[in-house]
C-alpha cells in the first residue's frame, strides 16, 4: 500500500444506520406517504432513482425509522439480497434489513461504494444463520478499508468508471 494511504475501520468514514420498519397496523404511517421506504429488494447495485413504498410524516417522527441523506450508500444485510448495494439520489428511510452509510467528509461516497462492490463476497460469506443468513450493521463497521488521499479516491473510482463504460458497450 501507498505510503499516503491509510488502513481504518468501515465505522471511521461515515455514519451507519440500520434501518427500521413503522408498525403495518398503523395505517397512519403508510397512507398518503410521501417519504421513501427503501425494502432490500429495492437495491440494484447502482444508483437509486426511485422507490416504490412511502411512509408519512408522522411514521419519521413516532417510530426509529430515520431518513438518510441523498448520497448515502446503502447495502443489504439479511436474507436473498445480502450484500446488494445501492447510491441514494434523494433522501429516503430504509427497513431494518438495509444499512445506510453518509460518510464523513473528506470522503468520496463512490470510492466506498465500489469497495462495497468489491467486497461483496467477502459479506455474503460472512452472513450467519439458517434460512435468512445476515451480516450484522457491527461486522460492517469493523471493516478494513484501504484509504488513499481524496484525490486518488476520485481518480481511482473515475478509472473505474471508464472500465466499466468500456465493460457495458461490449
Amino acid at each position: 500500500m501507498p505510503d499516503s494511504w491509510e488502513w481504518t475501520r468501515l465505522g471511521n468514514i461515515g455514519e451507519w444506520k440500520a434501518g427500521s420498519t413503522p408498525s403495518k397496523s398503523n395505517m397512519d404511517y403508510y397512507k398518503n406517504g410521501a417519504i421513501p421506504w427503501l425494502l432490500t429488494g429495492d437495491l440494484n447495485d447502482g444508483i437509486i432513482e426511485q422507490i416504490p413504498n412511502k411512509i408519512t410524516e408522522k411514521a419519521l417522527k413516532e417510530t426509529s425509522v430515520k431518513l438518510n441523506p441523498s448520497g448515502s450508500i446503502l447495502i443489504a444485510m439479511y436474507g436473498a439480497t445480502i450484500g446488494k448495494l445501492g447510491i441514494l439520489t434523494f433522501p429516503a428511510t430504509t427497513n431494518q434489513a438495509c444499512c445506510a452509510c453518509n460518510v464523513f467528509q473528506p470522503f468520496y461516497n463512490l470510492y466506498l461504494f465500489y469497495f462495497l462492490m468489491a467486497n461483496k463476497v467477502h459479506f455474503i460469506k460472512q452472513g450467519e444463520g439458517g434460512a435468512q443468513p445476515n451480516i450484522s450493521r457491527e461486522k460492517i463497521v469493523k471493516t478494513l478499508i484501504p484509504i488513499p488521499p481524496i484525490s486518488e479516491q476520485k481518480i481511482i473510482v473515475d478509472k473505474i468508471k471508464s472500465i466499466d463504460s468500456i465493460l457495458d458497450n461490449l
